[in-house]
């Protein structure tokens, strides 16, 4: 993470508030009903809370919290989630200690005094035909000098990706030693500037940001494409040609409207 020159000082305790949303999106493609039950039993083993609680782990010691609480949940038929509830230092009045709570089904939640954070899974299937998707949101909230910024390599490194929503805000106000409002406290002109250069030569990108609010977005859609990397139990020398693009042409379909947020079937009955 980039650092200022000079450090602010503050009156008091610095509660504005900095959210990071993590939303990444996986694809694959399955020629039968078994191999798409398959990839969704896979996926969902994959990336199980005990996984997922290991990356929120990570990410609590890289941004410098304290995990006080954490909640896991596994769903049936699928799915996962984990919450964590964090405290930004040990100086901090951390009460209660950490407990951890276990359930049948998948899922994980961390508490902290000052901060949280969380992931749910989705994992899903195309009705018609053999595209399947596994989506993970993962939320850092934090207050105090704790940037979540700082944990984005690691999260985008933790999961297999082909396109990502990222979205930084903060929000409320700290007064400097003068009284004077501050509604951000670090120098920030896009989520980009915290992407380490060999994985922005790996994404399209595009931000939409509305500066005076202090809210930042970026899209991300994975460039290199490689069939066999997206068939699930099967490759490419096992079909025609024919086929095989026809399926390239769904996977970029769907590729396409989870990054440009339509349905492009929609949208060419409405031209």
């Amino acid at each position: 993470m980039k650092k200022d020159k000079g450090k602010i000082k503050l009156y008091g305790f610095n509660n504005l508030t900095k959210t990071l949303s993590f939303n990444m999106y996986d694809i694959c493609y399955t020629k039968s009903e078994d191999d798409k039950r398959a990839y969704i039993e896979y996926i969902d083993e994959e990336y199980n809370s005990e996984k997922l609680t290991k990356i929120l782990k990570e990410v609590t010691k890289i941004i410098g919290a304290n995990i006080l609480n954490i909640a896991i949940q596994d769903y049936d038929p699928k799915g996962a989630s984990v919450t964590i509830l964090i405290c930004e230092s040990e100086n901090n009045d951390c009460r209660g200690g950490m407990t951890e709570h276990r359930h049948p089904q998948v899922g994980a939640a961390a508490h902290l005094d000052t901060s949280h954070i969380t992931v749910h899974t989705y994992p899903e299937s195309h009705p018609d035909n053999g595209v399947c998707t596994f989506r993970a949101d993962i939320d850092v909230s934090t207050c105090g000098e704790i940037s979540p910024l700082a944990a984005l390599p690691f999260l985008i490194a933790s999961f297999d990706t082909d396109v990502m929503t990222l979205d930084y805000r903060v929000r409320g106000f700290t007064r400097d030693i003068t009284g004077n409002k501050l509604f951000i406290d670090h120098s920030l002109t896009s989520i980009q500037d915290y992407i380490p250069g060999e994985i922005k030569e790996q994404f399209q990108m595009i931000d939409v940001n509305v500066y005076q609010e202090n809210i930042f977005h970026t899209k991300c859609k994975y460039t290199n494409v490689d069939l066999d990397e997206y068939f699930f139990n099967f490759s490419v020398n096992d079909m025609p040609a024919a086929e095989v693009r026809s399926i390239l042409a769904q996977i970029e379909r769907e590729r396409d409207e989870i990054f440009y947020g339509r349905n492009f079937a929609q949208l060419e009955g409405e031209e």
